[in-house]
């Protein structure tokens, strides 16, 4: 493998070195984004992107937008809030909607449009929006620790099924899993993201065999910046959008990167795409 640095613009890009490549963002609303994320999957030559936050019911989504340029579009979404999507020009199969045991949330309780998995081009991708969590006292947290516990559940049972799947788990985790994932751990002392049993969970996932494949190759490298307080001109950011990949997805891993330039300018999004280039 070779080690790759977050890229400072897409035009500094990495030339793709293998047949494919696969990204992850949390658009943050992609009707408010849509222009900009089409134009990145141009720019970027990205053959699968997962998107996280679309904010939309299946209705909306621009659909037509992705078409244009070449891309099957599945999307998970059934009100203004979460929604996941995958945009693919590599091929679209199976789609899930939902994995099974995901946790149920709400009154009236219902599986929330947090999961969506898809067959491109011969491996499993799953664009996952893990929940917040919110407050450590908050029953939101209990929620994201049992969802976080069933995903793990399932994820076990694909590799019991089929060893050597290669599936790839890729989206906002909503967690730091290390100290150096914050710009400064005194300003999360009981906080979400950063608690143990939280980072416990992110753990135990890695320990089913699905093995997490950004830092390595992409180490020192923010995904998020609040909006608020100048964070990302400060640089005061967090590392919470991850891939995890079974072995058999890891092997085709050639080279990371962190697109930091699509946190800049006009409707931005709060996250940034995370690119990995497979062989």
């Amino acid at each position: 493998m070779t080690v790759a640095q977050p890229w400072s613009s897409v035009s500094d890009a990495p030339v793709s070195v293998g047949p494919m490549r696969v990204a992850t963002w949390n658009v943050n609303s992609i009707r408010a984004r849509v222009d900009r994320v089409t134009d990145w999957l141009q720019r970027s030559g990205t053959d699968v992107l997962a998107i996280q936050e679309t904010k939309c019911r299946d209705e909306q989504f621009p659909h037509e937008a992705f078409e244009s340029i070449g891309y099957q579009v599945a999307h998970h979404g059934s009100s203004q809030w979460n929604g996941v999507a995958i945009a693919s020009r590599v091929g679209l199969d199976d789609v899930e909607h939902g994995f099974p045991g995901q946790p149920t949330w709400g009154d009236p309780p219902v599986v929330e449009a947090r999961a969506l998995g898809a067959t491109c081009d011969g491996f499993r991708l799953w664009s996952l929006y893990i929940p917040n969590g919110r407050t450590l006292d908050d029953p939101h947290y209990i929620y994201k620790l049992d969802w976080l516990a069933a995903l793990r559940e399932t994820a076990d049972s694909w590799l019991e099924t089929d060893p050597g799947a290669a599936v790839v788990l890729m989206g906002d985790w909503n967690i730091a899993p290390r100290d150096e994932d914050v710009w400064d751990m005194s300003r999360f002392v009981g906080a979400t993201h950063v608690s143990p049993a939280e980072r416990a969970a992110f753990g135990a996932l890695e320990a089913t065999g699905f093995r997490e494949l950004t830092r390595e190759l992409a180490p020192d490298a923010y995904t998020y910046w609040d909006y608020q307080r100048l964070r990302f001109p400060r640089n005061e950011g967090m590392r919470i959008d991850f891939a995890l990949g079974t072995t058999a997805f890891a092997q085709r891993l050639v080279s990371v990167a962190v697109d930091r330039n699509e946190r800049k300018g006009k409707a931005a999004s709060d996250h940034v795409p995370v690119v990995l280039d497979l062989a």
